[in-house]
């Protein structure tokens, strides 16, 4: 019977108006801790170490840390591969553009600019090039004064020729030097974004956003979009105690057909000898090289979009 419905919508050509799902959009947000490709003159085989204990970074472990990445996220996707990455922690656009090489080669594009941080450390965001066409792209600076921090990166596209979306990909203000003595950094970026935001909106109320990043707080609020609260510990562990640093934040088009999670597979995480239980492995251990991955989980946002 239903063999039969099928070739009497297609003989009263029918069946091309009806509305069809499309495959979700799979969205992955990663901090990578320190993807940074090793400097020519400190090149070799293997890391040592300097006289002042300094671990040295090698091609040989740049190359591993590549490949533990791609896995990861090539894992997350499983067959057909997450659509969009966004990234924390990427050197520049050359270790973006191996990352893509060794995910899928030629099934991946990206989109980065270099950022004024003192650390030189960036965000950049992957894409599936058979699912999004990216129509606009810019660097939104975060103006901290005498100090320096990331910009957020803004790109506008199409997923599947049809539903233009708008990704933020952020990595606020550390705390590193006390959460209420650095709070100040992380409120002018999240004003910052929010006047980004609102800049969407003023062109369309229903615009679809996705907001992703390692905020460096597990209770940030932004308006205009909502927080996917993700169930499980956290996403990072510091001396025993689990945080969600990272968020993924979406518009109320977006709300009611995604959801969100951390992947927490214990094979990227490590038993934590002193405060028990798991934590996620990192890439060294102090000045121990482990052949980690990095210090966060990556979460994960599925977005089921329809055909218009």
């Amino acid at each position: 019977m239903k063999r039969e419905l099928i070739i009497l919508l297609l003989c009263a050509g029918l069946l091309g108006h009806l509305p069809l799902k499309s495959a979700p959009l799979h969205v992955v947000n990663y901090n990578v801790e320190n993807l940074f490709h090793p400097a020519q003159d400190s090149v070799n085989t293997d890391s040592t170490y300097t006289a002042e204990g300094e671990r040295r970074w090698s091609l040989t472990r740049y190359y591993q840390k590549e490949e533990n990445i791609a896995r990861v996220i090539t894992n997350i996707g499983e067959w057909d591969g997450v659509d969009i990455v966004g990234l924390q922690e990427v050197e520049n656009a050359e270790v973006v553009k191996h990352l893509c090489y060794t995910l899928r080669r030629n099934e991946y594009d990206f989109v980065h600019y270099d950022s004024p941080d003192r650390r030189g450390i960036d965000v950049a965001l992957i894409y599936k090039k058979a699912r999004i066409d990216t129509l606009g792209t810019r660097a939104i600076h975060v103006d901290l004064g005498e100090q320096t921090t990331r910009d957020i990166l803004y790109v506008c596209a199409k997923a599947d020729q049809r539903d233009t979306m708008h990704f933020f990909v952020c990595h606020l203000p550390s705390q590193r030097g006390g959460a209420a003595e650095t709070e100040w950094k992380r409120e002018t970026a999240k004003r910052v974004l929010e006047r980004a935001i609102d800049s969407v909106y003023a062109t369309n109320p229903n615009a679809k956003i996705i907001v992703m990043g390692d905020m460096n707080s597990g209770n940030l609020t932004l308006k205009g979009v909502t927080d996917k609260t993700m169930k499980g510990q956290g996403t990072h562990k510091y001396q025993g105690r689990w945080t969600f640093l990272d968020h993924f934040y979406v518009s109320p088009s977006i709300d009611s057909i995604s959801n969100a999670w951390v992947y927490d597979a214990e094979w990227i995480q490590e038993t934590d000898e002193k405060y028990m239980g798991l934590r996620p492995k990192r890439t060294y251990n102090g000045f121990h090289y482990q052949n980690g991955f990095s210090d966060h989980l990556p979460i994960v946002l599925n977005v089921k979009l329809l055909n218009r």
